[in-house]
């Protein structure tokens, strides 16, 4: 009977290191076979893979597996004078109606108009994959006869971004941070300029150590493509003539296939996109396209020898995770050693405390700071007293456990 129950024990402890490991892998029955180690009646473990594997190369599936179950998050900011397709340059590169009851001011209200912040969130899922995407709208940029500081509403607003991502950083509960952070912006270019206009110079002088900027000519259906490509060029010499910092894709790697390289070159040389926008579907050559219908003919949206709009989204979503990591690593590093410079200071518990070198430390919350460190002082102390308790509950038991049994 002691070998049975012994035996019947054992096989309940492989039942449950079996159901333990389907359990961390997050692995159904039938993927269960494919794991590189598997347990045989015998009760050993063999490794079917050649010798020296040891299987920690599957660890990119469970940060795929997981970070799927989370979803993506991004925003992006699209700013320009009203009238370039802003709107529907937006919602034909996501298939998606961001702005449904949305009213066009008259001349008579632009005059006075301010600028204005409106963001929409909208939940995208495409083929299990779940993406919080953020658009930020700029209605009132440059409409003002008076448009000199119309773009410090926009810088106001990335910063307070940062401020709160920072707050939340610093805080207790990190768990589930939204990030709303500014990862990208769009700058619409009119395409009836000569380039650049002093305005698009200061406003992208004023946001490019703050966010990525991706300068876009709206409307590219006006321009022949000898006048498209004339203004490409015009607009980055005066992009590098002023020193102004747009985003630039990252090199291919050495080891990325040939094709992945291609694209990378072609999107480089495609800065700054001309696209067009269409929401209607029309129809050209027997079948529905997304287009814009003229007497001389159709402007498909989608059609890459007619405009860069495919090129714009491609280089969107295949870089999406880079413009994240730039945000992060180079302008949110900035935005807080910034902030650190300008006189603040961090708390007992990471808070980052604006403090004026003129005025020196403000009393009240250095008493703040003072009574956090106590109480952070109070609970060390309980601890160690209730650890040094069960130390010694733990030895009576075990000089009970060794006495004499009658």
């Amino acid at each position: 009977c002691h070998s049975l129950d012994v035996t019947f024990m054992g096989n309940r402890l492989i039942d449950s290191l079996v159901a333990a490991l389907m359990y961390l892998a997050g692995l159904s029955m039938l993927s269960m076979s494919r794991l590189c180690f598997f347990f045989h009646q015998q009760g050993q473990f063999t490794n079917p893979e050649t010798p020296g594997y040891v299987g920690f190369a599957n660890l990119p599936n469970q940060v795929h597996r997981k970070s799927v179950k989370k979803g993506f998050e991004f925003t992006l900011m699209v700013v320009g004078e009203s009238g370039l397709g802003k709107s529907t340059l937006i919602n034909s590169l996501f298939l998606t109606d961001l702005y449904p009851e949305r009213v066009i001011p008259g001349a008579a209200e632009k005059i006075e108009r301010t600028v204005q912040i409106e963001a929409s969130t909208v939940e995208i899922e495409e083929r299990g994959v779940k993406l919080r995407l953020t658009v930020v709208d700029t209605p009132g940029y440059g409409d003002a006869i008076n448009s000199q500081d119309c773009f410090s509403t926009i810088i106001a607003y990335i910063d307070d971004q940062f401020e709160r991502y920072l707050h939340d950083e610093s805080g207790l509960n990190r768990r589930h941070i939204v990030d709303n952070r500014v990862h990208c912006c769009f700058y619409f270019i009119s395409p009836l300029g000569h380039g650049l206009k002093p305005l698009d110079v200061q406003f992208m002088k004023a946001i490019h150590n703050k966010v990525n900027v991706v300068p876009v000519i709206a409307k590219a259906d006006t321009l022949t493509l000898k006048e498209r490509e004339r203004l490409k060029r015009r607009i980055l010499d005066e992009i590098d003539e002023h020193g102004i910092k747009i985003y630039h894709l990252p090199d291919a790697e050495s080891d990325e296939d040939e094709d992945f390289k291609e694209q990378t070159r072609i999107l480089k040389t495609s800065i700054p996109f001309a696209v067009v926008g269409s929401n209607q579907q029309i129809e050209a050559k027997g079948k529905k396209v997304r287009g814009r219908l003229y007497p001389w003919g159709v402007v498909e949206v989608e059609n890459p020898e007619h405009n860069d709009f495919l090129k714009l989204r491609t280089m969107l979503i295949t870089h999406m995770q880079d413009l994240q990591e730039v945000t992060q690593d180079l302008h949110y590093e900035n935005f807080r050693s910034e902030r650190l410079k300008r006189g603040g200071r961090l708390s007992s518990h990471g808070y980052i405390l604006p403090l004026s070198p003129a005025k020196g430390p403000d009393p009240e919350e250095m008493d703040k700071d003072m009574i956090l460190q106590e109480k952070e002082a109070e609970l060390r102390r309980m601890q160690e007293m209730i650890a040094k308790m069960q130390a010694q509950m733990q030895k009576q038991g075990d000089g009970e456990g060794d006495g004499p049994h009658v």
